[in-house]
């Protein structure tokens, strides 16, 4: 695997590292505690029963952590993996899909190998790049719209326990922004604690998986699998490769997509959405305050798949806790974990003027729930903004007769 990282010929590159260590430790509890209501409630809203519920958050727990492990190992670089946050967005927003949950996981294979795909063939990978950033920007935030307005739905409904939450979000973050979303958790599962004291935990709080046979369907491969792989690709895969390009970072793209691609395939079947390059998790992991060094930054990536491999110990509790609590208040949470992505799409999206109208009606009709011939509405968002695009888009000039004879 040919790769290459910044050097430091003043520092030795090999001995154990404890900043890394506790460095891969907090980015997996980081990124654990300010998304895995979001990734419940993506699951669930693809139609998994709570059974499989705690058997998606197992499966992707192994294939994120294991990714993580054997890149960063076999690179020796902090490539660190994380589950596609957008895509369980979109799950969480896409509504009811025909087939049920079998559909959506013969949907979560097909992604899988479309990112496996992208790393045998570079074409794929180029042309999901040459797809205009502001309307994939666009998509993104119309997929993220709906769960940036829970938090403040919810206080209409839940209004002690929001304004708690969102009273928690603000001064947290006042203070230390990265710590701001997983204190709203504790808070949010505490109050759903004591509001439901009487609520049942499994008996059995052994983690476990659940095998779902996969059904394919064109409507869920166009539908769900598109999607999911571009803003996968997109909003998670080459922000993250940036993110380690700004470090000095520059791994080979090709072996990263094979084996997250191989993952996320495997993991599906027991109900896992894909897994991908983290880009939040992997600032921590590959910026110096993982260590001095940046040829031991990659002990913090893997350390960070062993927190994620740990934290699958909780896959039971968690489903349960989320599952038996107020839908309205687990999207408030999710929400909150997801205005910055929020507010960097838009950005993204409205930046250029000769996008913004395209980007604006993708951005529209990805947040309405537009479902035609069973195919969700990211697909008809970005195919209905690309050709507005492509049927505005401003024309060269002519040049002058006399200008074109010199």
């Amino acid at each position: 695997m040919t790769t290459s990282a910044p050097s430091t010929p003043d520092s030795p590159a090999t001995g154990f590292s404890p900043s890394a260590f506790a460095a891969g430790l907090l980015a997996a509890l980081v990124g654990y505690a300010s998304s895995v209501a979001l990734v419940v409630q993506g699951i669930a809203g693809a139609g998994a029963n709570r059974e499989q519920i705690t058997s998606g958050l197992v499966a992707i727990g192994i294939a994120l952590g294991l990714s993580a492990i054997l890149l960063s190992w076999r690179s020796r670089l902090p490539i660190s993996i994380a589950w596609t946050t957008p895509g369980v967005a979109l799950l969480a927003t896409t509504g009811p899909i025909e087939g049920g949950f079998p559909a959506a996981v013969g949907a979560f294979i097909v992604t899988g190998l479309l990112i496996m795909l992208a790393g045998f063939w570079t074409p794929l990978g180029r042309w999901v790049a040459a797809i205009p950033k502001p309307l994939a920007s666009a998509m993104l935030a119309g997929i993220l719209l709906k769960l940036c307005l829970a938090p403040f739905v919810a206080v209409t409904k839940v209004p002690e326990t929001a304004l708690l939450v969102l009273a928690t979000w603000v001064v947290v973050g006042r203070f230390a922004r990265l710590y701001a979303v997983p204190a709203a958790v504790l808070v949010a599962l505490g109050a759903m604690m004591l509001d439901a004291p009487g609520q049942a935990l499994p008996a059995d709080l052994w983690p476990r998986l659940t095998f779902v046979a996969p059904v394919f369907t064109l409507e869920t491969v166009i539908g769900l699998s598109v999607p999911l792989f571009i803003v996968t690709m997109a909003s998670q895969n080459i922000p993250g490769l940036t993110v380690l390009a700004s470090y000095g970072f520059h791994p080979r793209v090709g072996p990263p997509f094979l084996v997250t691609g191989a993952a996320s395939s495997i993991a599906a079947l027991f109900g896992s959405p894909a897994v991908n390059f983290a880009a939040i998790t992997a600032a921590i992991c590959a910026g110096p305050d993982a260590d001095p060094n940046p040829a031991r930054r990659w002990q913090a990536a893997a350390m960070c798949g062993v927190g994620h491999l740990l934290l699958t110990g909780l896959a039971a509790v968690t489903a349960t806790v989320v599952t038996q609590s107020p839908p309205i208040l687990i999207e408030a949470v999710a929400g909150l974990a997801l205005i910055g992505a929020f507010g960097s799409a838009m950005l993204g999206a409205v930046q250029s003027e000769e996008y913004r109208t395209p980007a604006v009606m993708t951005l529209l009709v990805t947040a309405s729930g537009l479902s035609l011939f069973g195919i969700g509405s990211a697909f008809w968002g970005l195919l209905l903004g690309g050709g507005m695009y492509l049927l505005h888009r401003p024309r060269p000039s002519p040049q002058p007769a006399a200008e074109a004879a010199e």
